[in-house]
C-alpha cells in the first residue's frame, strides 16, 4: 500500500516537475488600469509581454502590470511581480507611448530578475566552498583534533 502511495506521487510529482520544464507553469497576470480603460488588444499585448518574464526565473507566481492613464500623453506602466519565498519585485516607467512604458517597465523588471537570480545561484554554487573553508579554518586552529580526541 505504501508503495503504490510512493510510486502514484513520484508520478503526479515528476509529472508536474517535467510540464513546468517546458514552459506550461502557471503565471498569474493580472492587467488593471487606472483613469481610464484599455482596449482587448492592448490588454492582449500587456499579458503576452508580462508572460514571458516567467522564461527568466521560474519561480514566479503572480504578475500585476497597472496602467496609469491619468496624463494620456504620458502613460505611466508599473509592474509588481511576485515570486516564491515571499520575493517582490516592483518597476515603474514612464513614456510618450504606451509600449515605450510597458518596454521600460519591463526591462527594469529583467534586470532585477536576472540579478536576483544569478546571487541565488551564487549562493548555491559557493556553498560547498564555504563549508570546506571552514573545515580547513578549524584544522587548522587544532579545533577539529580537540573534537576528534572528545
Amino acid at each position: 500500500m505504501r508503495l503504490a502511495r510512493l510510486a502514484v506521487f513520484r508520478r503526479r510529482f515528476f509529472g508536474l516537475w517535467a510540464e513546468s520544464k517546458q514552459g506550461v507553469a502557471s503565471v498569474q497576470v493580472s492587467i488593471s488600469a487606472r483613469h481610464g480603460h484599455l482596449g482587448e488588444a492592448s490588454q492582449e499585448k500587456l499579458k503576452a509581454r508580462a508572460e514571458k518574464l516567467a522564461r527568466i526565473f521560474e519561480r514566479i507566481m503572480a504578475i500585476e502590470v497597472t496602467v496609469d492613464l491619468k496624463n494620456e500623453q504620458v502613460p505611466e506602466v508599473g509592474i509588481h511581480v511576485s515570486a516564491e519565498h515571499k520575493h517582490d519585485f516592483v518597476a515603474h516607467a514612464t513614456s510618450e507611448t504606451l509600449q515605450g512604458a510597458l518596454d521600460g517597465a519591463v526591462q527594469k523588471i529583467e534586470q532585477q530578475l536576472r540579478k536576483y537570480k544569478e546571487r541565488v545561484q551564487e549562493r548555491h554554487r559557493n556553498s560547498n566552498a564555504r563549508h570546506m573553508d571552514v573545515g580547513a579554518n578549524l584544522a587548522e586552529e587544532g579545533v577539529a583534533d580537540e573534537l576528534v580526541e572528545e
